[in-house]
């Protein structure tokens, strides 16, 4: 049986940058994607360019305080945003840097369209390489994530699915997703990760 499987990428999500010395590195995104045409797996998937995220979708989990902080905020005028830095946990593991609403939104469009796309059938299997920023929480940012994408695409699947299972095979603890339906019996979430007391996000 032959699946169909939709790939999502959008070239420009590769030319943000965290800043120097940060290990968050957007533009690996561009290499996979290279590495993806030269293996001839694009001949295997149909490849779309995702819509942005808007606000509104974001604001699906997020609070509206915390999106518009987002939108707003720049590395040029930060100094206006001082106090907020802290209350949503922007700073050295998450900072602002140029165009990172931009960011969020193209990474977000694409896992929310691939959700979109599992809902009506239009495929078996949904890739978005830039996503999966599962630390992100309601009010905050955290480890290098800002808008968690992965529970706005299961919130868009349990609009068609009575129960969505989410796996985490990331070496950090998906806090961020378990957090979010951790009160809810729609969502079962595996979380497969390296445990310890000074590793990310510490003892959960």
């Amino acid at each position: 049986m032959k699946h169909k499987v939709s790939y999502f990428f959008n070239p420009d999500v590769g030319n943000f940058h965290y800043g120097t010395g940060h290990p968050m590195k957007p533009h690996r995104l561009s290499v996979i994607h290279s590495l993806v045409l030269n293996y001839g797996l694009h001949k295997h998937m149909q490849i779309y360019r995702p819509y942005k995220a808007s606000a509104h979708d974001m604001c699906r989990f997020h609070s509206d305080e915390y999106i518009d902080f987002l939108q707003r905020v720049t590395p040029q005028n930060i100094q206006a945003f001082t106090k907020h830095l802290s209350h949503f946990n922007v700073g050295d593991d998450c900072p602002v840097f140029h165009g990172l609403f931009d960011f969020c939104s193209m990474y977000t469009g694409a896992s929310l369209e691939g959700a979109m796309k599992l809902n009506n059938n239009d495929c078996d299997i949904a890739i978005n390489w830039s996503g999966g920023l599962h630390h992100a929480k309601k009010f905050e940012a955290s480890g290098f994530c800002y808008v968690n994408d992965i529970v706005i695409g299961i919130l868009e699947l349990l609009k068609h699915h009575p129960r969505v299972l989410y796996i985490d095979i990331d070496v950090h603890h998906g806090d961020g997703v378990q957090e979010a339906f951790y009160l809810t019996d729609r969502v079962m979430t595996v979380s497969f990760h390296k445990y310890g007391n000074y590793f990310f996000p510490g003892e959960i």
